[in-house]
Formats: structure tokens, C-alpha cells, sequence
């Protein structure tokens, strides 16, 4: 379980981001992968103690293509500058939330949530949010939780969503377009002897936000 050679590798990848250059180093590639696939097997070991569900996830149904999709994009590189794992009981595919790996130079972290929900399945979390709005907060303003995860959600509307009151007194629980979290990490927290203990304590506090998540994401798959 290699990480900073991982690393070290998608910094030479990014420089050399063409198919002659991967080519050449495609044991190399290799090598991270299996390294990758290792740290995923760790943690999902970790992950289980306190989450059953996801205890039959296997470390290679969790990777991501290193392979970029290029049609649509101005981006021509044929290549990934990243490698990622998203531990999910229902698949990395499901709306469910799960628990993501990212490792990136410098742009390192730790994930999870629901991205891109269907419009009736973002409308219902939101009620859900607004019904039980004091356990809602209960998890989100706990400092546990806030130390790793500050802000939910990567983009929000800017007025109520349709629906909800506009005097509903917590107005930034219900504007999340996408109910995420992210917990960015320096390269050097893996050279931490207990790096994997402290991202156990991390997907901790993001159980109990998708354990809230979950409840009403599960009902529409």
C-alpha cells in the first residue's frame, strides 16, 4: 500500500498525458492500481465495523477508469490526473450514499453523499430535512461533525426551493442542490503511521449524515 508512489505517479501522468507515455509505464500503472486496491481493502475492513452494509463491497468494483471521456469535452487528455474508490453498499453507481476516496497531488480527499439525484428524490430529502429538522441538525451543527465537514453540498440555490416556506427559519439545509460533504487532506497525511485510524474517524461522522441521507434516497432504488 504504496500511497506516496501513487502519488508520485499521477504527478508524472499529468506531465506526460498522452497515450505513448502510458503506454511505456503501464506496469507502472499497474502496480498503482494494486497498491490502490489495497488501501480500499483496509478501509473498507475499517468501514464495516461500524457499517455492516458495506462489508461484501470488493475494492475492485469501487475504482474508477484512470480512461477520461472525451467526447463532450474541449479537454482532449486521454487520461486522469486522479485515482478514486467509492465504497457504496449499493454500488458506486447508486444515488445511496457512500463513502469516497480521492487521491489527487494536492488535491486529496474525502467524500461522500448523493450527486446529481433525480429532481422527486432531491424534493423528498429536502422534505425529510424540513420534517426532522431537529435531527437534521443534530448531525450536520455537531462540531464532530463540522470539524471534517463544514458546508453540505458543492452548489445551492440562491432563494427557498418551491415548495418549502420562505420564513423556514434554517433555509441553508434546503438549498443544497446535491447533498455532499468533502474533506480535503494533504499529501502528507499519508505518511501518518495512522493515517487509515483517522480516515475511519472521518467516514464515521459521514455515516451519520448517510444514515439520514439514506433513509429517504433507499425508498426510490
Amino acid at each position: 500500500m504504496n500511497i506516496p508512489g501513487i502519488l508520485d505517479f499521477l504527478k508524472q501522468l499529468a506531465a506526460n498525458n498522452d497515450r505513448q507515455w502510458f503506454l511505456e509505464h503501464k506496469t507502472e500503472y499497474q502496480h498503482v492500481q494494486q497498491s490502490f486496491e489495497e488501501l480500499l481493502a483496509v478501509v473498507i475492513a475499517r468501514i464495516s465495523v461500524f457499517d455492516e452494509s458495506v462489508s461484501h463491497v470488493q475494492p475492485k468494483d469501487c475504482t474508477y477508469r484512470i480512461y477520461r471521456d472525451v467526447r463532450f469535452s474541449s479537454d482532449k487528455s486521454p487520461y486522469k490526473s486522479h485515482i478514486g474508490g467509492y465504497i457504496n453498499a449499493k454500488g458506486k453507481k447508486s444515488n445511496h450514499c457512500g463513502y469516497y476516496i480521492h487521491l489527487e497531488p494536492d488535491n486529496c480527499m474525502l467524500a461522500g453523499g448523493s450527486w446529481c439525484m433525480p429532481s422527486d428524490m432531491l424534493r423528498a430529502v429536502r422534505q425529510s430535512i424540513y420534517d426532522n429538522i431537529d435531527e437534521y441538525r443534530s448531525i450536520v451543527e455537531d462540531p464532530a461533525f463540522k470539524k471534517y465537514f463544514p458546508i453540505v453540498g458543492e452548489e445551492h440555490l440562491k432563494t427557498m426551493p418551491k415548495g418549502f416556506p420562505k420564513d423556514f427559519p434554517y433555509p441553508q439545509y434546503l438549498q443544497c442542490k446535491d447533498y455532499t460533504v468533502s474533506y480535503r487532506i494533504p499529501d502528507a497525511f499519508f505518511s501518518n503511521p495512522d493515517f487509515v485510524d483517522k480516515i475511519a474517524d472521518v467516514f464515521k461522522q459521514l455515516k451519520r449524515f448517510a444514515d439520514f441521507t439514506n433513509f429517504t434516497i433507499d425508498d426510490f432504488e
